[in-house]
């Protein structure tokens, strides 16, 4: 079964509070112990809070390496952009921000683009923050024709395409891999409401046999997973 640890929040302020908190020792623990910390973020405005908080915090930015868990095939400067709201956030800091996406391939070639960016950078990743839809996903591994092979390739990033498309975002995707995830030091989800709480604890039931994309990628990891809710 999957071991998971859950923290409850009333407001968003609480919530950012603590996961920035969590990040930050993962940042400072990363750096003392190897000189420096690689992280995987999500994008959206979910966690836009919790970036607020981390941009007051004086670490040493040019020893953090940020990437998106996920990004949408369009240009870097596109509001839909994940790498766009990251560098926007934390290059101004220092941090170094490697893009995932290649807009100008098509969804295979972005995919191996992606994972050959990823080669350079140490691995395991110090940390992969995710969250998850009402569907179930995490990252961008969605139901859809490259859902097996999010799942089951040892790469370390795919191009896919869902389906259906998501109406806020009807474009193909770059993700990291189930592989790539469950291999990071810390893994952290972060979720909002009643109902997605009730979806993820179905899927951590379920495990490997989830119908839930996030029980399936959550079922291969040895690491307790760390769990932030808010009630909504």
């Amino acid at each position: 079964m999957i071991e998971a640890e859950w923290w409850d929040y009333d407001t968003a302020e609480e919530l950012a509070e603590a996961v920035a908190g969590d990040i930050g020792f993962i940042i400072e623990s990363a750096i003392d112990a190897r000189g420096d910390c690689v992280l995987a973020l999500p994008g959206g405005k979910s966690p836009i809070p919790v970036f607020e908080k981390l941009k007051t915090q004086k670490f040493p930015w040019k020893r953090v390496t940020i990437v998106p868990g996920d990004d949408r095939l369009v240009a870097v400067d596109d509001p839909l952009s994940n790498a766009g709201l990251l560098a926007r956030h934390f290059l101004p800091l220092g941090a170094r921000v490697v893009p995932l996406a290649s807009e100008k391939l098509g969804v295979r070639q972005a995919g191996e683009a992606a994972d050959a960016r990823l080669s350079d950078l140490h691995w395991p990743l110090d940390l992969v923050w995710l969250g998850m839809g009402t569907n179930g996903h995490t990252a961008s591994i969605f139901h859809g024709p490259d859902y097996d092979e999010a799942l089951g390739s040892k790469k370390r990033a795919i191009g896919l395409t869902p389906d259906p498309l998501p109406p806020e975002a009807p474009v193909a995707r770059v993700t990291l891999t189930r592989s790539a995830i469950v291999q990071a030091r810390t893994i952290l989800v972060t979720i909002d409401g009643a109902e997605k709480k009730r979806v993820l604890e179905e899927a951590l039931a379920q495990g490997e046999a989830s119908e839930w994309p996030i029980g399936r990628v959550l079922a291969e990891a040895e690491q307790a997973i760390d769990i932030h809710w808010r009630r909504a």
